[in-house]
């Protein structure tokens, strides 16, 4: 028996691909090609929402596997979960442009099998503020607290530390998906834009910069301009912005460590069941 409290309202799941050219690595000066195969699923009940991403990206041969000619693979998992205050308290908490306070919480786990072999733990906690918006669609922007466990697989003298307790850092994060029309064609703007504070030092003892990683795209509805059903299979264009990517920066020695930033464009499609 599932209580109606916890009865879904809404659910929505696909399998995406993107395709990308120029991502980068951490000390890796070469533009990576990534084919990212996604399994995401959202859903909400009477009183909040979840949300799960698993993303496995598969590089080419600039980005190598430990001890092969051959790409590496990485397995990203992100879960969310919204608890929506006013409804789970019944009281209005709406004000100005926001229409319902959340409380977040979330997980993201890593893993890759690079020399590096990072395996990233982060909890995350706070609140978020959803907006109402005059479109259909829906924008979250959330100030979440988080603390991150990680691995280098390097060795000492590149990781003299290969586990790592992180200090805790502040995450400030914008979500956003608008679908609209222009002329007659079905599109939705969607993405999401992630700022962490510096969060400590890293392996090496050097102190981590602030880092900023955004995904955006532009989609066209295909399935709607096709046959009618509307969120079925989508196809577009997007762009990744990483800077200082998981807080590096430079070397030890100060020198800048190449492969820090990504600024690439991607190809991408959804279908939606």
């Amino acid at each position: 028996h599932v209580s109606s409290a916890a009865a879904t309202t809404w659910s929505d799941t696909f399998i995406g691909y993107r395709f990308g050219t120029r991502f980068h690595e951490p000390n890796n000066p070469n533009d990576v090609q990534k084919h990212v195969l996604q399994f995401t699923h959202s859903s909400g009940y009477s009183i909040g929402q979840n949300f799960l991403n698993l993303d496995i990206l598969q590089s080419d041969d600039k980005d190598p596997a430990n001890g092969s000619t051959n790409g590496a693979t990485e397995f990203y998992a992100t879960y969310r979960h919204q608890i929506h205050l006013g409804k789970a308290f019944d009281k209005n908490l709406a004000f100005g442009p926001v229409k319902e306070v959340a409380l977040t919480l979330g997980v993201d786990l890593n893993t890759k099998n690079t020399r590096f072999a990072p395996r990233k733990r982060l909890l995350l906690i706070g609140p978020t503020l959803k907006f109402d918006l005059p479109v259909p669609g829906f924008f979250d922007l959330s100030l979440l607290a988080g603390k991150e466990w990680n691995h280098c697989g390097l060795g000492a003298p590149a990781c003299p530390r290969s586990d790592i307790a992180f200090d805790p850092q502040l995450v400030l994060s914008l979500v956003w998906g608008i679908p609209f029309q222009a002329g007659a064609v079905p599109l939705k703007f969607q993405g999401f834009l992630n700022y962490n504070t510096e969060k400590g030092n890293d392996y090496a003892g050097v102190k981590t910069k602030a880092e900023t990683l955004m995904r955006t795209s532009l989609m066209v509805d295909v399935g709607q301009m096709v046959s009618s059903k509307k969120n079925t299979f989508l196809v577009g264009v997007g762009y990744e912005l990483w800077l200082n990517k998981f807080g590096n920066h430079a070397f030890g020695n100060g020198a800048v460590k190449p492969g820090i930033d990504t600024h690439t464009p991607t190809f991408q499609m959804e279908a939606h069941f």
